[in-house]
C-alpha cells in the first residue's frame, strides 16, 4: 500500500503549480510526510476496530462496522479539507481504482469463497446466473433510459443516452463488500444468503462488462453489433474466469498432495506457497482480461475443499486465521478509504434533481430486475423450492451500493466531459451514502427478526427471515 500511494504522490498532479512539491524541499521532508500519512491511516483502522468492538459488545444494531468505518473516514477527510495539510493527506488518500481492485479487494472476496459452504451456492446457482446476467442486464437498461427519458422531460440534468446506459452499468453493480459485511455477521438463512452473496459477486463482471462496452461505444471505438454481442461477452468472460480460478485451484491441490509439503520443517513454505496461489489466480485472470473476482472467488471454493485438506494442522490453523485477518483489513479499510475520498473530492451538487430521481429510478431498476428475474427462476422450480415473496424483498433491499460503484464512477470522471463526470460521481458518492443509512435500517430490522426467532418463539416455530 505504502508503495502504491507513494508513486501516485511521486507523479506531479495536473493543473495546479500549487499542489507541486518546493524544488528544494529537504531530503527527509518526502519521508515524513509518508511517515504521517501511513500513521493516520493505521489510527482510523485502529480506532474503526475499537469502535466496532465496542458497538459489538454494545449490541448497538443502529450503526454496524461498516458504517462506523466510513463515517470516521467521511469526518476526519472533512477536517483535512478544511486544514492546511489537505494537499499532502490528499496525495496519500486520493481513492485509485487499481489500488482497490487489485489490493484490497482480492482477500475479501477470497476469504468469501474460502469460507463459503459450496452446496447452497451451487444448488441455487442457475438462479445466481439469472439474477447476474439477465437482472443486471435489466437493471442497467432500465436505469439508463429512466434517466435519459428523465433528461428529456427536463425533470433532470440531460445526459446523452450512452452516458445515461454508462451510468446506468456503474450503479447496478452491487457491492459484495458491503452485502458481506451485514450476511456474515447477522448469519442469514443459507439459500438467501448464496443469492445475494452469488449475485453482488457475479454482477461486477456483467457490469464492468457493460460499462466498457458502452464506454467504447461512445468513444466510436465500437459499432452497435457490440451491443448485441454483450451477454455473449460477458458470458465468455466469466467461463474463462471461472476456468482459470478452479484450475489454478486443482493444481495447488495436486501440488500439496505430491510435493509432500506436510511436514514440520516445512511449514513456512507451505504457509507461504498457500497464501501466494488466490494472488496468483486473481493476477492471472486480469492478465489475461477476465474477471478476477469471479477467479479468486472460485479458487477459494476449489482450495478451501481440496486444498486445505492436505495442509498440515498448523498450517490449516495459520491460514485460516491469516486470511480472516487480511479480509476484515482489507474490508475495513475500503469504508475508510472511501469514506475519506467522497470527504476530499470535488462534487458537483448543482444538479440536485438528478440525484433525487436517479435515486428513485434505481429502485424501480432493482425491483424489475429481482421480481422478473424471481419469476423466470421460480417458473423452472418446483413448489419446495422457489423463491418466497420475503426472500425477494430481501433481494430487492440487499441491492446496496459500495464501493465498486464508487470505482466505476471515479473512472467516469476521467472518461466524461468534466461536468457529465462530476454529476455522474456526485450522484453515486450520494447514493454510496444513502445506502449506508439503508445498511444500518436492514441490519437493524434483522437483528431484530433473529432475535424475536431466536428468544421468544424458537427456529422451529418463526419462518427465517434472515
Amino acid at each position: 500500500m505504502a508503495l502504491e500511494l507513494s508513486l501516485a504522490s511521486a507523479s506531479p498532479p495536473a493543473g495546479g503549480g500549487l499542489a507541486q512539491p518546493p524544488p528544494l524541499a529537504p531530503p527527509g521532508k518526502e519521508q515524513q510526510v509518508a511517515g504521517v500519512g501511513i500513521l493516520l491511516q493505521i489510527s482510523m483502522l485502529v480506532l474503526s476496530f475499537v469502535l466496532g468492538h465496542v458497538l459489538r459488545r454494545h449490541r448497538f444494531y443502529y450503526l454496524p462496522e461498516a458504517s462506523a468505518s466510513l463515517l470516521i473516514g467521511l469526518i476526519v477527510g472533512g477536517l483535512a479539507n478544511i486544514s492546511n495539510t489537505e494537499t499532502n493527506t490528499r496525495t496519500w488518500f486520493n481513492f485509485h481504482e487499481e489500488f482497490f481492485f487489485l489490493f484490497l479487494l482480492p482477500p475479501i472476496i477470497f476469504q468469501s469463497g474460502f469460507s463459503l459452504s459450496p452446496k447452497p451456492f451451487f444448488a441455487n446457482f442457475g438462479a445466481i446466473v439469472t439474477f447476474a446476467i439477465l437482472g443486471t442486464f435489466i437493471a442497467s437498461v432500465v436505469t439508463g433510459v429512466l434517466v435519459y427519458l428523465g433528461g428529456l422531460t427536463f425533470l433532470m440534468y440531460k445526459l446523452p443516452l450512452v452516458e445515461c446506459l454508462m451510468f446506468g452499468a456503474l450503479i447496478s453493480a452491487t457491492d459484495p463488500v458491503t452485502v458481506l459485511s451485514i450476511f456474515q455477521e447477522l448469519g442469514s438463512d443459507v439459500n438467501l444468503y448464496a443469492l445475494v452473496f452469488g449475485e453482488s459477486v457475479l454482477n461486477d463482471a456483467m457490469a464492468i462488462s457493460l460499462y466498457r462496452t458502452m464506454s467504447s461505444v461512445r468513444s466510436r471505438a465500437a459499432g452497435g453489433e457490440n451491443l448485441f454481442m454483450m451477454i455473449l461477452q460477458f458470458l465468455e468472460t466469466f467461463v474463462g474466469s471461472m476456468s482459470s480460478g478452479v484450475g489454478v485451484g486443482f493444481i495447488s491441490a495436486l501440488l500439496f498432495k505430491y510435493a509432500g509439503l506436510d511436514v514440520d520443517n516445512l511449514q513456512n513454505l507451505e504457509c507461504c506457497l498457500f497464501v501466494l496461489f488466490p494472488y496468483f489466480s486473481y493476477m492471472l485472470a486480469e492478465g489475461l482480461g477476465l474477471s478476477g473476482i469471479v477467479s479468486i472467488l472460485f479458487t477459494g471454493m476449489v482450495m478451501k475443499h481440496y486444498t486445505y485438506s492436505n495442509l498440515s494442522d498448523n498450517s490449516q490453523r495459520f491460514v485460516s486465521a491469516f486470511f480472516h485477518l487480511l479480509s476484515s483489513l482489507a474490508e475495513t479499510f475500503v469504508f475508510i478509504y472511501m469514506g475519506f475520498d467522497i470527504a476530499m473530492e470535488e462534487h458537483s451538487w448543482s444538479h440536485v434533481g438528478f440525484i433525487f430521481f436517479s435515486i428513485i429510478f434505481i429502485v424501480v431498476a432493482r425491483a424489475a430486475n429481482v421480481f422478473s428475474c424471481a419469476y423466470l427462476v421460480n417458473m423452472s422450480r418446483p413448489q419446495h423450492r422457489r423463491i418466497p415473496l420475503k426472500h425477494k424483498k430481501a433481494l430487492w433491499f440487499s441491492g446496496l451500493r459500495g464501493a465498486m460503484a464508487f470505482a466505476l464512477a471515479l473512472q467516469s470522471v476521467h472518461e466524461l466531459p468534466e461536468g457529465h463526470g462530476k454529476t455522474i460521481f456526485t450522484t453515486t458518492t450520494a447514493i454510496v451514502v444513502l445506502t449506508d443509512g439503508n445498511r444500518r435500517k436492514y441490519r437493524l430490522v434483522c437483528c431484530w427478526a433473529r432475535d424475536l426467532r431466536n428468544l421468544v418463539v424458537g427456529q422451529a416455530w418463526f419462518p427465517s427471515l434472515v
